[in-house]
């Protein structure tokens, strides 16, 4: 096997060490203290729009769509940002082991997830996602709004809040899930703000043994430093510089990334309203 390329040698090295961060210490739990948690998380998702894929994956007809009561529905606008006793609804876009860039297209009708480009070509990471990852509905960060000084004054990126979900479980694309936010980074990305928020699924087994950070580094300890590193060095091989952190590069706590979240539902409802500007963003009929 040739293995020339410089991002190749990275990505194998890169993966090696990530994987050592992100899985060195899952341990189990109980389950009988998620009961309560378990019966929110089936009440909520009752009611919420589902995901139908179509095309060929790996190609750019592929896309999730969702509908709901037979009718199109968006994934960003259509479900609830709050799931109930302190829990959010967060679509997945990348199942953790994956490589393919998937993301909520903010600017097609609908919302559908489809899959990144650039160039005209197909975005994949060069290593797999060690997590899940997705974002919160009914969240925006809005590219008009200067940062504090703790993220030197970065403007939001114009898009949903993240969220690097740390469970046990793969979750597939397109699910709506209801987890618990444990932490948050402030990642500096090409000079934007964007946000990464840490949660965990409500039905995980280890969800009710952690409720914030340092319950994540005493129950779970490297995925924090893991996370970071993972997202720090991503584009590298693509001879892009490595991304930054605000907060001293620190993971704020749960409270932070509540304020977080509800700061960017706060940027999306004033979006809906009229009072920021949209852009290209599809926004749905009054």
């Amino acid at each position: 096997i040739s293995i020339a390329p410089r991002g190749l040698r990275f990505a194998a090295m890169f993966t090696i060490a990530t994987t050592l961060l992100a899985l060195g210490a899952h341990r189990p739990g109980s389950l009988q203290r998620l009961s309560a948690l378990r019966g929110a998380a089936t009440r909520t998702l009752m009611a919420l729009p589902t995901a139908t894929a179509v095309g060929e994956p790996g190609t750019e007809a592929f896309k999730v769509n969702f509908a709901e009561g037979g009718k199109p529905a968006s994934p960003w606008h259509d479900v609830p940002l709050e799931a109930g006793n302190g829990l959010y609804n967060m679509i997945t876009e990348i199942p953790k082991y994956t490589t393919a860039k998937m993301e909520i297209d903010t600017k097609s009708p609908n919302n559908p997830i489809v899959q990144d480009e650039k160039k005209g070509k197909l975005r994949y990471y060069h290593g797999c996602i060690f997590w899940n990852y997705g974002c919160l509905p009914q969240t925006w960060e809005d590219p008009n709004v200067k940062g504090s000084a703790e993220v030197g004054g970065a403007f939001g990126d114009n898009d949903p809040i993240d969220v690097v979900e740390i469970g046990s479980k793969r979750l597939e694309m397109g699910s709506i899930t209801p987890v618990k936010a444990i932490g948050v980074l402030s990642m500096i990305d090409d000079g934007e703000l964007d946000w990464k928020v840490i949660a965990i699924a409500a039905n995980d087994p280890m969800a009710a043994e952690i409720n914030d950070v340092a319950d994540l580094e005493a129950k779970m300890p490297g995925v924090v430093s893991g996370i970071r590193e993972w997202f720090r060095w991503y584009k590298t091989p693509d001879d892009k510089p490595l991304n930054g952190f605000g907060h001293g590069e620190k993971c704020l706590g749960a409270a932070e990334a509540k304020h977080a979240i509800e700061e960017t539902h706060g940027f999306y409802k004033d979006l809906i309203a009229g009072k920021s500007e949209k852009g290209k963003l599809w926004l749905p009929s009054a």
